[in-house]
């Protein structure tokens, strides 16, 4: 397939720029291309859709403030969005600004703080913090990097609603964002009613808002995103399996991180960096059910998702909502999709 296979048109007013006031009152267009079809349906009505011994798995990631703001050396300002922290006074970044910024430069942060450049690694740059640690400085001075098609500065509100409830482990620079419609009310609810949780770790990177830039999705390479899948995960995959229930991913990047684990045929631990790019052809090994919210046009999360419960099942989906005016991406509805089962062989991953 080509990357224009992936494309429908937006209106720009239906792009969510906020939150609902309820994390629960989004809209839950729920998809099962082999069952009864499509449905409309609130994110409130989730539990009719599961059953008591399936298996939802979240994704326990949680952003950090990794928006920071400054100036050059030279005097020219920058933005800069940390990557991921490699230790406590270095860290990888991409940096806006109006030229490639060489080794040995340096940027004053506006409150007050020093980086340095040391070195270019492809799209990032290396910087070392003169003083203190990277997760203190952006405690202190950094912002919540909204999405960039998200138009307005982040502002208080988005401190607690760009984060699911459930988030733990700081390392992630986009929420998985599926998971913001849940509040505790409605864990609660799923539990008493025998659903199981399970919790995987995926810090999402700012590649999942990089454009595929080539018609041949053979040539595009995906962006290394950081996984953590231990054992009492994989326990808890078996054991509903062996009793019957379903494994429901709470947003692709609980996909991502239990397909990459069962990359070699079976479900196992698995901790490191993944490239796994999933898109029709792929052959599902651990996924029965998909929460997620509304994509961008020819993503790779698009394309997951069209991977998942076929592609004209999709795209018909995708313009329906768009007819039906739900509301897309980070802040916006969400969808709840089965499996398609009519795959074709897996010969369209890499690790």
């Amino acid at each position: 397939m080509r990357l224009r296979d992936f494309h429908y048109d937006l209106p720009s007013d239906l792009i969510a720029q906020r939150p609902l006031p309820d994390r629960g009152a989004s809209r839950l267009l729920a998809l099962d291309p082999a069952g009864d079809g499509r449905r409309d349906l609130c994110f409130r009505d989730l539990p009719s859709l599961l059953r008591p011994g399936d298996l939802l798995v979240f994704n326990n990631t949680r952003v950090m403030r990794a928006r920071l703001f400054g100036c050059k050396d030279t005097g020219g300002r920058v933005e800069i969005l940390i990557e991921r922290v490699l230790e406590a006074g270095e860290a990888l970044a991409q940096i806006r600004a109006s030229k490639s910024l060489k080794p040995g430069r340096w940027i004053d942060l506006d409150g007050g703080s020093r980086l340095v450049v040391r070195q270019r690694e492809g799209d990032l740059y290396r910087l070392g913090l003169i003083e203190g640690s990277f997760p203190e400085l952006m405690s202190k001075q950094g912002h919540i990097p909204l999405p960039p098609y998200i138009q307005r500065p982040d502002d208080a509100s988005d401190d607690a609603r760009y984060q699911t409830v459930y988030a733990r482990h700081s390392g992630a620079v986009a929420a998985p964002t599926a998971g913001l419609h849940f509040d505790e009310a409605m864990l609660v609810h799923l539990r008493e009613m025998g659903v199981g949780f399970a919790e995987v770790t995926l810090h999402v990177g700012a590649g999942t808002f990089q454009p595929v830039r080539v018609d041949d999705l053979d040539r595009h390479e995906m962006h290394a995103e950081w996984i953590d899948v231990n054992d009492d995960v994989c326990r808890r995959v078996h054991s509903a399996r062996a009793a019957g229930g379903r494994i429901v991913a709470v947003g692709t990047t609980s996909v991502r991180s239990l397909e990459s684990a069962a990359a070699e045929g079976e479900l196992v631990p698995f901790r490191g960096d993944s490239r796994l790019f999933i898109r029709p052809g792929y052959r599902f090994r651990v996924v029965d059910a998909l929460i997620t919210n509304f994509h961008l046009p020819e993503s790779t999360l698009l394309m997951l998702v069209s991977a998942f419960a076929g592609h004209r099942p999709v795209m018909d989906a995708y313009r329906h909502a768009v007819d039906a005016r739900y509301r897309f991406f980070s802040y916006g509805d969400a969808m709840f999709l089965s499996r398609n089962e009519d795959g074709s062989p897996d010969d369209s991953s890499s690790r």
